[in-house]
């Protein structure tokens, strides 16, 4: 009996503490709305009242005009004319045969040779995937994926490839021979 007693009391003794808890914890939350920080009441007044008020509308000024270049500018029945000079002592040359256009068209070029090499190496290692999945002996052959047509279809793609890879390395050195002959410095090549 004694047992028993004891039993019910530790069961009971931290369940009656158990159910004061959510009771006190709504008492403090409560309290603590009402005496909460000045600062945080504050921002909330502020973010509130800032949803009222409307946005300013858009005040243009002299520094938002001069953004704008004056060549821009044109009115009815005139045009526009440019009054900057050139300084002297820079290139009067064509963009097209300048040095950022003559390293435009080698990166271009570069460009193209390492995705055609990147291609091409995708296809050498696909055939050689397929060659090793290829048995000759006829009783394999019928539950393999690949036939001998599937090796012949990526042999001739690769050989294709090469063949692109070739002309586009001769073109890179066309496109040095044309910066040599319209007087470009070598550098430009690089």
């Amino acid at each position: 009996m004694r047992t028993r007693i004891w039993v019910k009391g530790f069961v009971l003794i931290p369940a009656l503490c158990l159910a004061g808890i959510p009771a006190t914890v709504r008492a403090q939350d409560s309290s603590q709305q009402q005496t909460s920080d000045p600062l945080a009441d504050a921002a909330r007044k502020a973010r509130e009242s800032k949803k009222d008020t409307p946005k300013p509308k858009k005040v243009y000024t002299d520094d938002d005009l001069k953004k704008g270049s004056p060549d821009a500018v044109s009115t009815v029945g005139t045009t526009a004319t440019s009054t900057t000079a050139q300084p002297t002592g820079t290139a009067t040359k064509d963009d097209s045969n300048g040095e950022a256009a003559w390293k435009k068209r080698f990166k271009d070029q570069r460009d193209r040779i390492d995705r055609a090499e990147k291609d091409l190496d995708i296809l050498q290692r696909e055939l050689q995937k397929a060659q090793v999945e290829y048995y000759p002996d006829p009783q394999k052959a019928m539950i393999q994926q690949n036939t001998r047509g599937d090796i012949n279809d990526k042999t001739a793609k690769i050989d294709a490839k090469q063949k692109e890879i070739a002309q586009l390395k001769q073109g890179l050195d066309d496109l040095e021979d044309q910066l040599r002959k319209a007087g470009g410095d070598p550098g430009w090549a690089r």
